[in-house]
């Protein structure tokens, strides 16, 4: 008779204290842990006849890595087999603490801006995976140094005369020298609407008439990005800003 594909499996506790998660956690350190590993820490306790170690890899496969487990909604993780608010909260709190974490290390570290892909580099973990809008934005020195990153709004990108009051004003607390506009698209797909657009524009006119030039805006999608100054769009749009009326 053929046996149900989890029969064979025990708890971890019944594991060789060597095997355990926890246990190697502590004597090896938590980066010689597989991802399936540290989530099973995370998680806890297995259920239905599967070990924590088995519940945490079958929730990375259904949902596609770390990427598709920050994504999914709590009604989402519900369907998962064994996942129970309880657990949901966990993942969740861990999720956004290494997203909290990464956010202090850049900030704190000042990086150079040089390019869209730097960009992408310090904000992406931030915003791909919102089920929401959310704008940031990077305040640069001179050196295209971050001097700060700040969140302007949750929420789709409608109120522009909002945005240039509050993007001066905080430019000039933090005497920067230049900014860089930062929103997330929740649908995944990264190529500006008419409204992002429209918004890019304006704000890089009043950058200009207001010394403090907005040198890009990039829209981070599911696993892609739209840069408007790779694409020739902020010289595009200072360019019209120049010419006579």
């Amino acid at each position: 008779m053929a046996l149900d594909d989890t029969s064979h499996r025990y708890a971890i506790p019944d594991w060789p204290e060597g095997e355990r998660p926890r246990e190697r956690l502590m004597a090896e350190g938590v980066r010689r842990l597989t991802t399936a590993e540290l989530l099973a820490i995370i998680l806890r306790t297995g259920s239905r006849g599967r070990s924590a170690v088995d519940l945490a890899r079958r929730l990375l496969q259904d949902l596609k890595g770390l990427v598709g487990l920050e994504a999914a909604d709590p009604a989402t993780l519900a369907e998962a087999t064994g996942v129970g608010p309880a657990k949901i909260a966990q993942i969740k709190a861990a999720l956004e603490m290494g997203r909290r974490l990464l956010a202090e290390v850049e900030q704190g570290s000042h990086p150079q801006i040089t390019s869209s892909q730097d960009v992408l580099a310090l904000c992406a973990p931030r915003l791909r995976g919102l089920q929401h809008e959310r704008c940031e934005i990077l305040f640069l020195s001179g050196g295209n140094d971050v001097l700060a990153l700040e969140t302007l709004s949750e929420g789709s990108l409608t109120e522009s005369p909002v945005y240039v009051r509050t993007i001066v004003d905080r430019a000039n607390r933090h005497h920067a020298a230049a900014a860089i506009l930062v929103h997330n698209h929740p649908s995944g797909h990264a190529h500006p609407s008419a409204g992002d657009r429209a918004l890019t524009e304006e704000l890089v006119h009043a950058g200009d008439l207001l010394r403090i030039p907005l040198l890009d805006h990039v829209i981070i999608g599911g696993r892609d990005h739209y840069s408007f100054a790779d694409h020739g769009l902020i010289a595009e749009y200072r360019q019209r800003s120049r010419r006579p009326a």
